[in-house]
């Protein structure tokens, strides 16, 4: 054989003794003792996990190990990419030397700074051996809480809340992802009033794993909770201890509902009777549809005008259907209650009846004072659920606010009883006449207009106003209308309607009003209201003697703006000022007048205050004229 042939056949052979050599090398090394013995990792459970966000569970990692042979040894811990973020010993340990303490590793880096999340090793480096040691089990740091979610809430699964009581008697089935570890439920009535928390269940009513829970619309005590809008949160534990709910709390454990719009599906809403009125306002002698909810329990309901006990319409014999339809009364325009009651519970709503001579959009002969109550307002502050989230929808937080719906609370709207109430009780107790409507049926194009009209009174706060009623107002006032506005916070803010007919947009508010008057903050501080300036051709406060005495609450204007000319004010006591609250000022060719006190009304209702009495008189004039 030529030496040209033997040589790929003395190669091969090489190659393949060197294979063997390394193999049995690898196998004496794979079997030798590790030279970094006896490394533990110890966390608060297993298998190792970390979550560093001071709830004082699972805050560090503790690693101990020995060392076969004494050696300098540097401890890292280092990430997915192998680099070095934090050093945790860099010294020399004799060999089956323990660490004393231990070593603890709490998520962050060498700058001090919290890691991201996910998975990370320890690194041993031996100088002496020169070997580094990369251990073989991870240390998971986890910061992120898990995400419990109400999907759904039934039995009727509809956009909106759940109602209950359900008329089959059935509870109401929350729907959520499957709970993790130590499950709890809270049941939470966020409106009418603060929230608060009404009910808990904790395992074993509740297990880890569980996708539904029913409530019955019972609180902890086994009571039925009183009507309103409820909210149900889920909480529960990931592995690494970090605590999620489905809806944010806060510090004192209550849901945070100045977002508006609150995660997943968990709203119910408990009614046990509810009315809808129309939303525009009826004529005389028309038929007037209402929406009664009693659960399908059975309602008796009757009629009457604010103010006046005598029942002008009522059902014959008690119903279970929600539809109820009757013959508006005649005469004269009024604002009227429709009360239902079951044999446990009542609740009342209020509608205007327009008086027939009325027609929209007519303005060949004046028709005197055209009253706009604030409905935009009533809806915009009632804290029903629309899209069932568990949070009230109103203005304040931000919207949308269906424009028709079910009063929550007795039926009432805020602040009518105080405001609205008394000031058409007065109209009616002193034989005034006039039309009737609503900001929102303007808006729409319904009812009587703006046009024909000497003067608009708005009773009550009139928070927000479509821009198309602003608009008009401006423009009636301009072209020498009258517009008293008896409210407080009133006339500036403004609202829109989305694609789906819904408020809102509504605009935060601004520091003056639809006016140009610039408005001061509520003042809480009694104090008289004394006469400073009165044009003598308006004659505001003819017959008041002066003074308005005793003034508990009140709302300064600061300036009439660059369009208006103040006419006549009445201001407070020098102590505060003397800042103008009742003013009187000229825009364009007609003129605007504000009270500018919270109890205006109150103090017509009580004929309390001869002053209050006599400045609605004059101000009436002013508006019929």
């Amino acid at each position: 054989m030529t030496a040209t042939r033997r040589a790929p056949l003395i190669i091969f052979g090489v190659l393949v003794a060197a294979t063997f050599a390394a193999f049995f090398v690898a196998q004496r090394l794979k079997n030798a003792p590790s030279v970094v013995q006896s490394l533990q990792i110890a966390t608060d459970g297993v298998p190792p996990i970390i979550s560093p966000n001071g709830d004082g569970r699972r805050e560090r990692a503790h690693i101990t190990f020995k060392l076969k042979k004494a050696d300098n040894a540097a401890v890292h811990i280092i990430n997915a990419d192998g680099d070095v973020i934090r050093t945790l010993m860099d010294r020399h340990l004799g060999a089956y030397q323990p660490i004393v303490p231990s070593l603890s590793w709490d998520g962050r880096d060498d700058d001090g700074q919290l890691v991201p999340d996910g998975r990370y090793r320890i690194s041993i480096t031996l100088s002496h051996l020169g070997r580094t040691v990369i251990s073989q089990r991870t240390i998971l740091k986890d910061t992120t809480p898990p995400r419990p979610r109400v999907l759904s809430i039934g039995p009727v699964r509809t956009y909106g809340p759940e109602l209950l009581p359900e008329p089959s008697g059935k509870p109401a089935k929350v729907n959520f992802l499957a709970a993790q570890r130590k499950p709890k439920i809270m049941v939470f009535k966020t409106s009418p009033s603060a929230p608060r928390l009404v009910r808990t269940v904790v395992e074993p009513d509740i297990k880890q794993g569980a996708t539904s829970w029913a409530w019955d619309g019972t609180n902890d005590a086994g009571r039925r909770v009183s009507p309103g809008t409820y909210l149900v949160v889920l909480q529960w534990r990931d592995p690494a201890g970090n605590i999620g709910t489905s809806a944010p709390l806060d510090r004192a454990g209550l849901p945070i509902l100045t977002r508006g719009k609150l995660p997943g599906h968990g709203g119910i809403t408990v009614r046990y009777l509810g009315a809808q009125t129309p939303v525009t306002p009826v004529k005389a002698r028309e038929t007037v549809p209402i929406q009664v909810d009693a659960r399908q329990q059975r309602y008796s309901w009757t009629v009457h005008a604010v103010g006046d006990p005598t029942v002008r319409a009522r059902s014959n014999k008690p119903k279970t259907t929600p539809n109820v339809r009757f013959q508006a009364p005649g005469g004269k325009s009024r604002l009227y209650v429709f009360t239902a009651h079951t044999s446990t519970r009542s609740t009342r709503v209020v509608f205007p009846i327009q008086a027939r001579q009325a027609v929209a959009g007519t303005a060949a002969k004046p028709k005197g004072v055209l009253v706009v109550l604030p409905y935009t307002t009533w809806q915009g502050r009632n804290t029903g659920d629309d899209d069932g989230d568990g949070a009230p929808n109103t203005l304040d937080l931000g919207g949308p606010v269906r424009p028709v719906r079910i009063m929550a609370g007795d039926g009432l709207p805020q602040g009518f009883t105080e405001q609205e109430g008394p000031l058409t009780q007065w109209l009616d107790r002193n034989g005034k006449r006039y039309d009737i409507t609503t900001d929102f049926a303007l808006a729409s194009g319904r009812g009587p207009a703006l046009a024909g009209h000497h003067g608009v009174l708005i009773p009550g706060d009139a928070r927000w106003l479509p821009a198309k009623v602003r608009v008009a107002l401006r423009a009636f006032v301009k072209a020498g209308g009258t517009v008293v506005s008896t409210g407080t916070d009133s006339l500036r803010r403004s609202v829109a309607l989305d694609a789906k007919h819904r408020l809102a947009e509504p605009s935060p508010r601004k520091p003056t009003d639809l006016f140009g008057e610039r408005i001061g903050a509520l003042q809480a501080k009694t104090t008289d209201l004394t006469v400073f300036d009165q044009d003598t051709k308006l004659d505001l406060f003819k017959n008041s003697n002066g003074v308005f005495k005793a003034v508990p609450s009140w709302e300064p204007t600061e300036g009439t703006g660059e369009e208006a000319d103040q006419l006549s004010t009445a201001v407070t006591d020098q102590k505060y000022g003397a800042k103008p609250v009742v003013v009187a000022a000229r825009f364009g060719q007609g003129l605007v007048i504000r009270p500018g006190y919270p109890s205006f009304a109150q103090r017509l209702s009580a004929n309390s205050d001869p002053a209050t009495s006599a400045l609605m008189a004059r101000m009436w004039t002013l508006l019929s004229h």
